[in-house]
């Protein structure tokens, strides 16, 4: 297969899509172009050509062609459209196509039952594999929540300027997470690697820990006792079922944690035991939980 240097990116100006338009424009091997919608206000860094388009399949061609490779990073309200993103891929000759996986394990019926919204994801994979004869190959790659990140801003249930946590049940659940920027090696790599990572779902991961690991990393890292609130996965998953009974769709979030640190059976939050880890064959290390809490702590 030969090797890829133009790629598209669907959903760029998202907190995925950045973090991937970051890790391209480090890789002078490709040529990026941002794919927006005509209304859209959205800038990128130098180097990033756009393409400014109406999303009808017809102008989603024109987009793709002469592409190698469509990266989908569509959030939420995307999941559902990218059956029409893969079409257009096929129309334009487009030889792989990346869809908006980068979070928690859509392979798990465990997942799927706590996101149902999660089951559009995997419809596209499966759509996905209809189209190898067309010659599109695909790429799903599965990072669970981003730690670095989540930990910055508080996603993840730690509040650095508060010195206050969230612990859900006993702490001590096992699972992995991912850092930002080996999220967006792991997209290079996989274009770098066009045969060995073909038709395939791909599990990365920067840490193997636990809640309380992370706890104890944060308080030895602030020279500070933290506060704990307790809590459970039951009542985290009432409580977020309850708000998005009553359209507020904040509760989404509290089911996508409870994807990580719920102690849902069969959630395989752990990609380290429960799944295969691509890290190898992608060239990824795992990283140390204490270094990157000592990162954010000093970037915060």
């Amino acid at each position: 297969m030969a090797s890829f240097k133009n790629v598209v990116i669907v959903g760029a100006s998202g907190n995925i899509g950045k973090i991937i338009v970051d890790a391209l424009i480090r890789a002078p091997q490709f040529k990026l172009t941002a794919v927006t919608r005509s209304s859209s206000n959205a800038t990128f860094p130098t180097g990033v050509k756009v393409y400014k388009s109406d999303f009808s399949e017809s102008d989603l061609v024109s987009a793709f062609t002469g592409q190698d490779v469509v990266i989908s990073a569509v959030g939420l309200g995307g999941f559902g459209d990218q059956k029409k993103l893969v079409d257009a891929a096929v129309r334009a000759g487009v030889k792989r196509f990346i869809p908006s996986e980068f979070s928690s394990n859509t392979l798990s019926p465990a997942v799927l039952q706590l996101l149902p919204v999660f089951g559009q994801k995997l419809e596209v994979l499966e759509y996905l594999k209809t189209k190898e004869a067309s010659g599109l190959t695909w790429t799903g790659i599965w990072t669970a929540l981003l730690f670095d990140w989540g930990l910055g801003n508080g996603f993840l249930g730690y509040d650095l300027s508060a010195r206050t946590a969230t612990i859900w049940d006993d702490g001590n659940s096992v699972f992995t997470l991912t850092n930002a920027e080996q999220l967006g090696l792991s997209v290079v790599s996989v274009l770098e690697r066009p045969e060995k990572t073909a038709n395939k779902n791909l599990y990365v991961a920067s840490v193997e820990t636990s809640q309380n690991d992370i706890l104890t990393a944060l308080e030895k890292a602030t020279r500070s006792k933290w506060t704990v609130t307790k809590t459970t996965t039951e009542k985290e998953v009432s409580e977020a079922l309850e708000k998005l009974g009553k359209g507020d769709l904040s509760g989404a979030f509290a089911l996508v944690r409870a994807t990580s640190f719920g102690n849902t059976q069969g959630i395989r939050a752990n990609y380290a035991k429960d799944e295969e880890l691509a890290n190898e064959l992608l060239g990824l290390q795992l990283e140390s939980v204490e270094d990157t809490v000592g990162k954010v702590v000093k970037s915060v």
